[in-house]
């Protein structure tokens, strides 16, 4: 049985993701969701009608998730075609306003659970699977009052590029996915505030929508590229974020934070 494992599936992103695979990949039998809130997942099962859609309501923070989707992996020996690690939380403000308890929870799901997903998994792909680790255009440099989930972000994209060297000649793909803000998901109306209720972020320009970024990441993954920027602003970070000083960069978001 040829599946796909998505993550974070319950709304935006990977939601997203559940839906173009089920309508550009006739060799997937089933998509695997894995999220926390059976009754998205539910509903996500019932609008998809071109491939079988398998719920795993689980909360990947908990280290024993990953143990349960692993004894499933056994149970089922499927072949992982592809793996997308969409799941992904985040918390704006400072070390003084933001809680311990959201801090472990950015590094659970943002790195932790990325990588054991992608580690249990990897022993079921074959050649031709592809792995795409959902970073972000935050990964590239730090950010103040997105410190942490812009540090877990630098994790994972750095770990996505060093495992794809690790598996060359295994056949299987491996692509960081890095975009800038998506305006038609949650993580938006999230940011806009602090932890305290403060002003966190006022404007989103050139934000990109789920299903383009979905669209231009799947074809990324499915070309093999290492790096996916699905975006003029995001391509536009990557690039100057190799040159100018992480001081400088950082004096610029503080200044576009507030404008």
């Amino acid at each position: 049985m040829k599946i796909a494992v998505i993550t974070g599936a319950s709304s935006g992103l990977g939601r997203e993701y559940v839906r173009q695979i089920a309508e550009t990949e006739p060799d997937i039998q089933e998509i695997w969701v894995i999220a926390r809130r059976r009754e998205r997942l539910e509903e996500l099962r019932n609008s998809i009608k071109t491939t079988v859609i398998r719920p795993i309501p689980m909360d990947l923070t908990s280290p024993e998730s990953i143990d349960r989707i692993e004894e499933l992996y056994e149970s089922e020996r499927p072949e992982i075609a592809i793996l997308i690690n969409a799941a992904g939380f985040a918390k704006i403000g400072n070390y003084k306003t933001v809680s311990r308890a959201d801090n472990d929870k950015m590094i659970d799901l943002n790195c932790r659970a990325a990588v054991g997903m992608t580690s249990i998994s990897i022993p079921y792909m074959k050649k031709g699977s592809r792995i795409m680790e959902i970073c972000s255009t935050a990964g590239f440099q730090p950010f103040q009052y997105l410190s942490v989930y812009a540090a877990s972000k630098a994790f994972l994209y750095r770990y996505t590029r060093a495992l794809r060297v690790e598996l060359f000649g295994t056949g299987i793909k491996v692509t960081a996915v890095c975009p800038y803000w998506i305006r038609d998901t949650e993580f938006i109306p999230t940011a806009k505030k602090t932890a305290d209720g403060g002003v966190g972020i006022r404007h989103f320009p050139l934000s990109s929508t789920a299903k383009a970024i979905a669209s231009r990441s799947l074809f990324a993954s499915r070309i093999g590229l290492p790096v996916c920027t699905p975006g003029i602003m995001c391509t536009a970070h990557w690039i100057t974020a190799k040159f100018i000083p992480a001081e400088f960069m950082m004096g610029i978001w503080e200044i576009l934070r507030r404008v």
